[in-house]
């Protein structure tokens, strides 16, 4: 049974909100994300509708929030909102590849973000790397962005002209300069004590990050890293679509497992009371190589590094405040990734 609970992101969340906003009991941005304001507008409706003011969206409260005109207590529908449904549909990610869908989780717990907000992370020079972009933060400094960039030209060019307007033959002409021109470039577009790019730029590059033309050189993109760490999972022995989902983040955040790290997991291992396998085992294996790698973090983060990993492998958690349940808002599962 899908609910929608304080933590949810994506447009399902957002036709919530919109169909609380026309109701009157909503009033903060139709943003997709399901925080304390959207909760306890749905409370409010639910004490109005008579129903459990618990602010979750299940069952019960999505049907009546999008019932038809006269067919409740809620009020009419719109055109915009949902047709009536007995229960709440499954987020329109779950139905995305695994690759899609753990490259949206790296990138909300990078952005705060859910989709398609996740894969339009933008930020400036706070860390000497010019413009970090995307759902990885590919940078310019690094020279990992200008190859994402140079391929939505190619392949997208009206999409990018339709975008950036008459900045795409600033773009153009900054990807053809050497690495110092473009560095240059990033810091002029951009307020540099704030580290936050100057309108049109932010708008602009923005919206490219929401549209799917540019989540798919994302995916694309990310497929080499996603199948190393489909072998690390092999390595240590776990199978599931959360394990899966747990090596990517580590692959992507902190790298590699070093020699040392390796083997203090597996030495741990070892020492998990023996069992004929199974979610259980699957679930213990995965909190010691996210508390392992956790631990071998710059010790200035090895708690928040701990807690990323940790929601993962437990299939939930708070990371930066927000709240994460990997089966229901991502459809990562214990479910065998190969099959």
């Amino acid at each position: 049974m899908t609910i929608y609970e304080r933590g949810a992101k994506g447009p399902e969340v957002e036709a919530i909100q919109e169909a609380l906003k026309k109701r009157g009991l909503y009033s903060g941005p139709v943003d997709g994300v399901f925080g304390g304001g959207t909760e306890s507008a749905v409370k409010v409706f639910q004490r109005k509708a008579g129903l459990t003011a618990d602010g979750e969206v299940g069952p019960q409260t999505w049907s009546r929030l999008f019932a038809p005109a006269g067919g409740g207590k809620t009020g009419p529908s719109t055109a915009t909102q949902p047709a009536a449904a007995a229960a709440p549909p499954e987020p329109a990610i779950t139905k995305e590849p695994l690759l899609y869908r753990c490259l949206a989780l790296t990138g909300s717990f990078e952005t705060s973000e859910g989709v398609p907000g996740c894969f339009a992370g933008l930020s400036g020079d706070f860390d000497g790397q010019g413009i970090s972009f995307g759902a990885l933060q590919w940078c310019l400094g690094q020279g990992s962005l200008q190859p994402l960039l140079a391929e939505m030209l190619q392949t997208h060019e009206e999409l990018v002209k339709d975008i950036f307007d008459d900045n795409t033959a600033v773009l153009r002409a900054m990807l053809g300069e050497d690495r110092d021109e473009q560095m240059t470039w990033a810091r002029s577009i951009q307020d540099r004590q704030k580290s936050r790019l100057h309108e049109p730029w932010r708008g602009q590059f923005k919206t490219l990050g929401r549209h799917k033309a540019f989540q798919d050189v994302q995916v694309r993109t990310a497929q080499g890293l996603f199948e190393q760490a489909l072998d690390m999972c092999h390595t240590y022995g776990v199978t599931s679509e959360r394990a899966a989902a747990l090596l990517f983040d580590i692959k992507t955040q902190n790298g590699s497992i070093k020699p040392v790290v390796k083997a203090q997991i597996e030495n741990d291992f070892k020492r998990l009371e023996r069992s004929a396998g199974g979610a259980d085992d699957e679930v213990a294996r995965l909190r010691i190589i996210a508390n392992r790698r956790a631990e071998a973090a710059n010790p200035r983060w090895i708690e928040d590094v701990r807690r990323r990993k940790l929601t993962i492998a437990e299939g939930g958690g708070v990371v930066h405040g927000n709240r994460y349940n990997l089966a229901t808002q991502y459809g990562i599962r214990l479910t065998s990734f190969t099959g």
